[in-house]
């Protein structure tokens, strides 16, 4: 393919869902994977008055390359730093409620993203596209269903005054006083 049809490939198949990928930027990936021999380019050709296209083709090099990057990429667990999870790292500056009201509304814009994912998957089985090709789906919306479920505990712990350090949560947000709290020991040290 050459790097437009590539482009419009990824589109057309709703891959930037699950990669985050840089159409400005795919022109300088396609020449450092041919400088680096990991495809080359096979012919070259211009349609009416469109730009010279030049078609590429993935090398011996670049399939080895693919592969074990691939491989690493599924069998290798790795710390991903989300969002969310810096939120909850942090949450403790925010006045309880004003974190309760935060964690209904991402409940809400949770329940809505899984319930549209849910819906688009049911359509792709219903027109019969294999299962290997909804395997993405189907682990965000694992993801999707932990975090709901997560948020859902979260919301009735501290509604419930369940939460374990909830007193000392609203005594430091109401008066500014930081509790008279130690960390335990790094066994590392």
């Amino acid at each position: 393919m050459h790097p437009y049809e590539i482009a419009q490939t990824l589109r057309s198949r709703a891959k930037d869902q699950n990669i985050r990928l840089n159409y400005g930027s795919l022109y300088s990936v396609v020449e450092g994977l041919a400088k680096r021999g990991l495809i080359a380019a096979t012919e070259t050709f211009r349609e009416g008055r469109r730009p010279e296209r030049t078609v590429y083709e993935i090398t011996e090099a670049g399939k080895r390359e693919m592969t074990d990057w691939l491989t690493d990429l599924i069998a290798t667990p790795v710390k991903e730093y989300l969002q969310f999870e810096a939120g909850l790292a942090l949450m403790g500056a925010l006045a309880p409620d004003d974190a309760l009201n935060a964690l209904r509304l991402r409940l809400q814009q949770l329940e809505l993203t899984l319930a549209q994912t849910e819906a688009t998957r049911e359509l792709t089985r219903k027109a019969g596209l294999p299962r290997l090709f909804e395997l993405e789906g189907e682990y965000v919306d694992g993801l999707l269903s932990a975090e709901v479920a997560f948020v859902r505990e979260l919301i009735a712990a501290i509604e419930h005054e369940e939460l374990s350090g909830l007193d000392m949560w609203i005594k430091w947000t109401e008066t500014g006083e930081l509790p008279d709290f130690t960390w335990p020991a790094d066994p590392g040290d």
